[in-house]
């Protein structure tokens, strides 16, 4: 056998060596050289021998590849080399040659670095081992690989928001094919409605991926199993070589499956934390909606290989798939874009609660109040104050602000971006208008209604600051004496403390949030 240099290029013989020897060391009182190992997948053998590991490519055809033949063969290793470079440069050394006594053809293998299997992330992770620091300098070569990345109109294809859905759409039906008697399992028909109410409304936000150039030719297999952690820093191995379309994609998709591998590890404190590391070294402005989405999009195709290899006999496969599945729904459910009205009478509570809300789920924030004085031109918190129905609060100009508030918070759900919308929502007409846009957008409409006794809302309203709001008692019982039914709103009562309100809405907003998945948080701004 030969062995490459660092070009590819054999250097020499590489003498047979016994594994006795290189379990006890070559000499008396060196240290002992790793254990020979041997580890088969269905597609390569890797020997592990001393400090190197040789990987050979099975002779086989699958629906996927084919190295039925030597140049097929050598292709594949040739590609698995450059491509891991981009990676761990120091670890794929090139590719060599298998000589055997019997045959004067060459079998090409790769020779690699071998890595020291205690510092496998995912053997670390199941240890217990503290791995923010690790985890924090994989999310940063990552990021630091996508940034130069190559990127072309061939990448981008993969990348719309059509290419996902068609992608989701051919792992459903083959899990309802492998499924008994094609009925799907638990869960999937609940996956199948919110993967298609979310890639349905979001085409804004994968068109403006694209053209972001977050769409790149990535790793597409990170798994914590590949990834070594080691004092100068990690190596990350095996990127899908044999199909480059796999390769290519969102680089958040990219993070996100690890994320799901970390979690299946029992870490999703890690997983989240890994992609909040990822998300800032990439500069990524990502929704937390797609972070939720990409990672059930990887837990989902994970469950489907369970599903096939559950199929072919392998113990403990089809609990995972389940597990994986359920991991998914979890995702899926947080992914869901929503649109939160957050209404009531003046001294009601509602703006206080619209902004601990916004801070609690990480979503946009926006005021009426704000958004009136914005486009009559005035600071925030600069007084308007005028009686009922007059000023910048006559119905021409509440009008102008309902509609804006509603034309802004379209393009956010749009983008991915739940919203909280805090504004007096009086009027059904505007209510009406607001579930019509969620419509449109696809977004989850959910309506409170912040309700107070009337001696409450006179003490708040003769108490508070100076802000946004300039109604006072008269407006307020004005406005009381002509407010109609909300039947459609979830009352929330807001004369205890804001923590209780909390509870209150979210319970109407998201049930499942309590059901595990990671909070992926940004801070509620409003868009300039």
């Amino acid at each position: 056998m030969t062995e490459p240099n660092r070009q590819g290029e054999p250097v020499g013989p590489v003498q047979r060596a016994d594994a006795s020897v290189l379990r006890l060391g070559a000499t008396r009182g060196t240290p002992p050289l790793p254990r020979a190992q041997v580890c088969e997948t269905h597609t390569a053998v890797v020997l592990f021998i001393g400090n190197r590991a040789y990987k050979l490519k099975k002779p086989v055809a699958l629906t996927f590849l084919d190295y039925t033949t030597v140049a097929a063969r050598r292709a594949a290793c040739e590609r698995e080399v450059v491509l891991n470079r981009r990676f761990a440069p120091d670890v794929y050394l090139g590719v060599g040659d298998f000589r055997s006594p019997d045959t004067d053809v060459a079998e090409p293998v790769v020779v690699m670095r071998r890595m020291p299997d205690e510092r496998r992330l995912s053997r670390l992770v199941r240890e217990g081992a503290a791995v923010d620091d690790a985890l924090r300098a994989v999310a940063r070569l990552l990021a630091t690989h996508h940034a130069s990345a190559p990127r072309s109109r061939e990448v981008d294809e993969q990348g719309t928001r059509d290419a996902l859905s068609s992608r989701w759409e051919a792992s459903f039906t083959q899990v309802r094919t492998l499924s008994d008697g094609g009925t799907a399992p638990d869960g999937v028909a609940e996956t199948e409605r919110l993967v298609r109410r979310y890639l349905v409304g979001r085409e804004r936000l994968f068109s403006t991926r694209i053209e972001e150039g977050r769409v790149l030719d990535g790793h597409g297999d990170l798994l914590a199993e590949d990834i070594f952690c080691l004092d100068d820093g990690p190596r990350v191995l095996d990127c899908l070589e044999f199909d480059d379309s796999l390769r290519h994609v969102d680089g958040l998709d990219d993070a996100a499956f690890l994320a799901m591998d970390l979690e299946q590890l029992g870490a999703p404190e890690a997983a989240a934390h890994f992609l909040a590391e990822y998300t800032e070294y990439s500069g990524d402005p990502a929704p937390p909606s797609l972070r939720h989405h990409y990672v059930a999009y990887r837990a989902f195709v994970r469950a489907k290989v369970s599903l096939i290899q559950a199929h072919q006999g392998a113990p403990g496969a089809e609990a995972a798939s389940h597990r994986l599945m359920t991991t998914a729904l979890r995702h899926l459910r947080a992914s869901a874009v929503g649109l939160t009205l957050v209404g009531g009478l003046p001294g009601s509570g509602k703006s206080t609660l619209s902004g601990a809300l916004a801070d609690r789920l990480g979503v946009t924030l926006l005021s009426s109040d704000r958004l009136r004085k914005e486009l009559a031109g005035i600071p925030a918190e600069q007084s308007a104050a005028a009686a009922y129905g007059e000023g910048l609060y006559s119905p021409e100009w509440t009008n102008k602000t309902y509609a804006a508030l509603l034309d802004r918070a379209s393009v956010l759900l749009s983008r991915g971006e739940s919203v909280v919308l805090d504004a007096s929502w009086s009027n059904p007409e505007q209510r009406e208008a607001a579930l019509r846009m969620a419509e449109r957008t696809h977004a989850d409409l959910v309506a409170l209604h912040c309700r107070v006794p009337g001696e409450t809302t006179a003490v708040r309203l003769a108490t508070r600051a100076p802000g946004a709001s300039d109604a006072d008692l008269d407006v307020a019982t004005a406005m009381a004496a002509t407010e109609p039914p909300w039947p459609e709103a979830v009352a929330v009562d807001t004369s205890g403390s804001l923590e209780a309100a909390v509870v209150q809405a979210l319970a109407a907003i998201r049930p499942h949030t309590a059901e595990g998945a990671p909070v992926f948080r940004r801070p509620h701004m409003e868009p300039d």
